[in-house]
């Protein structure tokens, strides 16, 4: 059984103390995947929280370009927004895509043959996936998987994952035709692939999702809704998918009244069928033991 560690404070003090409860140490280059946030966005993680524990890993924050239109499917213009994000002031910042991408195989699933990822992605030896924990307006959820899947993806693999398999063109993904199990299906293969990919090079990865500022649309949208409901703590994992399905529980054990919006959100996304399909792939597990650490 997996175990999720978890910390009802959010501060620097309970970053830095969760990920020492992971009893993993990550050496040497090493990429921290967060959101940049869109533009207009305002949940996403905030340099004076993530700031104390990038810098104690001398980690550089990683990203690629955005398959959507906006002000992040550009490098140079993605930059821009990092650094008015706060992002720059405390660590580099590495658009993983800005300089072409690379192909990697997805071994299981029925969507995806290919995975597209940033060609710098190879440049690291280890990674923390820290994501955002949040509503989505396409997979109903985002946390860990999104941030592994649709998150360190090329535009043009972005694109990829969207369509289902369809096409790299970022301009023709949206419109292809598929249906919203399909798209729920490929992210899970995909980040079932990098993960895949990580273990056959011998380069760990840990999974940590800051349950804060929890609204039912994602960093990604420049018109971010407000938070929906009550901040939940954070949570970390060897297993990406019991660190999702924790988010989830909590969640559903949430006596918040606003709470009732982020359910209708994941479910009608059918956001929450990700995380059986993921386990039945091999990612990780649904059954987790839950360690409370502050």
């Amino acid at each position: 059984m997996a175990k999720v560690f978890y910390s009802k404070e959010i501060s620097p003090k309970a970053l830095l103390e969760i990920y020492k409860a992971l009893g993993v140490e990550l050496k040497g280059k090493i990429g921290i995947k967060v959101s940049t946030g869109e533009k207009g966005a305002k949940g996403f993680l905030k340099a004076d929280l993530i700031g104390p524990f990038v810098k104690s890993l001398n980690g550089t924050i990683v990203e690629c370009n955005t398959a959507y239109p906006g002000a992040r499917n550009d490098a140079k213009e993605h930059m821009k927004v990092a650094e008015e994000h706060g992002f720059t002031s405390f660590a580099d910042v590495d658009i993983m895509d800005s300089e072409g991408e690379i192909k990697i195989t997805v071994n299981k699933g029925k969507h995806l043959k290919y995975d597209l990822l940033g060609s710098h992605f190879d440049n690291y030896d280890a990674f923390v996936n820290l994501a955002h924990g949040k509503g989505h307006m396409m997979g109903g959820f985002g946390a860990n998987l999104k941030n592994q899947s649709i998150g360190f993806a090329s535009r043009n693999g972005k694109a990829y994952i969207h369509s289902c398999g369809q096409t790299e063109d970022p301009d023709e993904c949206w419109n292809s035709k598929h249906e919203q199990i399909d798209f729920i299906e490929s992210m899970a293969e995909a980040a079932t692939a990098v993960a895949d990919y990580l273990e056959s090079q011998n380069k760990p990865i840990v999974y940590i999702t800051v349950m804060n500022a929890i609204s039912t649309s994602c960093d990604c949208d420049e018109n971010q809704d407000d938070p929906v409901m009550e901040d939940l703590g954070i949570v970390a994992s060897l297993d990406p998918v019991a660190n999702d399905q924790a988010f989830i529980d909590m969640i559903w054990a949430s006596k918040d009244p606003g709470v009732a919006k982020m359910k209708e959100r994941i479910d009608s996304r059918l956001g929450r069928e990700i995380l059986p399909y993921a386990e039945s792939l091999g990612l990780g597990s649904t059954k987790y033991e839950l360690i409370e650490i502050l």
